[in-house]
């Protein structure tokens, strides 16, 4: 479960996540501020200047509530966070902004190595919650980020774009809502039970092509699931026998983020994010 205080909470864990693993000596400071701000002379920043929602998990249907599967809970709202990184340092007389290019570098190896915020370095109200948090390199193209730039106070400065993917901000417990009987009464008390199906999670999120991804779940059995990975399916309408299933991803897909995307018989769909590794 993600709180409505989550996009704050992010942006203190990259912070956490760069301050933990950055080996530089001397160590520099990490601020999240505007890039004309004042923050210090030799420091990483991360400027959060762009939320959008996620469009492959907006407008989805409400899912059953775990646990209690006669609750519908309405869909989360779900963001892509864009990142603003630029590192500071004194200019050097005769090697200029080097400085500054040493710790940027240092911090974008340190996002490389760490594709997914790990626990330790996530905030207290981000822990436990349902969806990992990715950060990926997403180039600006020079004309956007002169645009961007044109907007501060300041002369540009190298920076490069990170997108942190899902945040899922859930609604309040008083919009969720019954689930409709199937059956209602006529002349007699007749009550069908409908237990829909869910797909609680994913394992892994992570591996190379012709990986095997387990999916587990609730009330599965009895339904078919079908998998597609970008545009190849990995699985196509198969029984299920149980709460949990598996399908590979198909050898030929690149490297990359993917949506797997989970159909089961119609009655519920999600969408999971994927790294496919070299």
């Amino acid at each position: 479960m993600s709180v409505s205080t989550a996009i704050g909470s992010v942006s203190a864990s990259l912070r956490s996540l760069l301050i933990g693993e950055m080996r530089l000596v001397p160590a520099v400071s990490v601020t999240i501020l505007a890039p004309d701000e004042p923050g210090g002379d030799q420091r990483v920043n991360l400027f959060l200047y762009k939320v959008e929602e996620n469009p492959y998990l907006m407008n989805q249907d409400p899912t059953p509530k775990s646990g209690n599967a006669n609750v519908l809970v309405p869909t989360p709202l779900s963001l892509n966070l864009y990142y603003l990184m630029t590192s500071y340092a004194r200019n050097d007389p005769q090697t200029g902004n080097a400085t500054a290019h040493e710790i940027l570098g240092e911090a974008m190896r340190v996002f490389y190595e760490n594709s997914v915020i790990p626990d330790q370095f996530l905030e207290a109200d981000l822990k436990g919650a349902r969806e990992q948090y990715r950060i990926v390199y997403n180039a600006l193209d020079p004309e956007e980020l002169s645009r961007l730039w044109s907007t501060f106070a300041q002369p540009f400065r190298l920076s490069v774009r990170y997108q942190v993917s899902t945040v899922q901000l859930d609604m309040l417990p008083a919009k969720e809502r019954p689930l409709p009987k199937r059956v209602r009464s006529i002349g007699v008390s007749v009550q069908a039970p409908f237990r829909p199906p869910i797909v609680l999670d994913m394992t892994p999120a992570s591996g190379p092509a012709g990986t095997t991804v387990t999916f587990n779940g609730e009330h599965l059995a009895g339904w078919r699931a079908t998998i597609s990975v970008g545009a190849q399916t990995a699985l196509d309408k198969q029984d299920l026998i149980g709460d949990t299933f598996t399908a590979a991803i198909p050898a030929v897909i690149q490297t990359g983020f993917y949506e797997i995307r989970v159909d089961v018989s119609g009655l519920f769909l999600r969408t999971f994010l994927f790294e496919v590794t070299p």
